[in-house]
């Protein structure tokens, strides 16, 4: 449907039958035919905040829209904040075939976008937010861009660490589990540490790594 090249490489949105799909750098990201894992995302993170009262959101990947509009569809969320990186997927969403599934949460009041990288993002912004959920990759073994690891290597995670409220909650989703990085995350500082899964039709499950900030 369009192909673009931005300051990251190509990214593509096509179409398959009735569903969509982005393409990044020739590597599938995700499309809108089952958005089950993105949801987990949103709900695994808003379960480690049970009491806490309109705790704000940083939602890293705009993607298809699943996360963000699963988290704006519930009012218990205050703040919620998206970055993304490519302007191509913003604008897919803004007026594009994809507003089909975030319009409604674009219009919500709650609801900022951030046209800006991730990782830069969490490594200067001085601002805290109650949850962190994390899509902007297949996960920390496969990373669309050779930049992206850093998000996951221990710089990363203390970024993000230093972004949370204390008591906060870290959600990253990923394709595969992966031990290494639940590690990481234990030596970055994060506790309760633990990967919640989503069984796929064929292949590993996708799962959603989650740790909290300490209190």
């Amino acid at each position: 449907m369009e192909r673009r090249e931005g300051p990251y490489g190509e990214v593509v949105l096509r179409s398959r039958g009735e569903h969509h799909e982005i393409i990044a750098n020739g590597c599938f990201l995700m499309d809108t035919s089952d958005g089950r894992s993105e949801r987990l995302l949103i709900d695994a993170a808003l379960a480690a905040l049970e009491g806490r009262g309109a705790p704000s959101l940083l939602i890293g990947g705009l993607g298809v829209g699943f996360s963000l509009a699963h988290a704006a569809a519930d009012a218990r969320w205050g703040r919620i904040a998206v970055v993304e990186r490519e302007q191509a997927i913003i604008d897919w969403h803004l007026d594009g075939p994809l507003s089909r599934i975030s319009g409604a949460a674009l219009a919500d009041p709650r609801t900022v976008i951030l046209h800006t990288d991730l990782i830069g993002f969490v490594q200067t912004n001085g601002e805290s937010f109650d949850a962190l959920c994390l899509d902007i990759d297949n996960g920390p073994d496969w990373t669309v861009t050779d930049g992206n690891a850093g998000l996951y290597g221990p710089r990363g995670l203390a970024a993000c660490h230093d972004r949370l409220k204390p008591g906060g909650i870290l959600a990253v989703w990923s394709a595969q589990p992966s031990e290494a990085f639940e590690a990481a995350m234990r030596n970055a500082g994060f506790e309760q540490v633990r990967t919640e899964e989503i069984t796929v039709a064929r292949g590993v499950p996708d799962v959603v790594h989650l740790g909290v900030r300490p209190a």
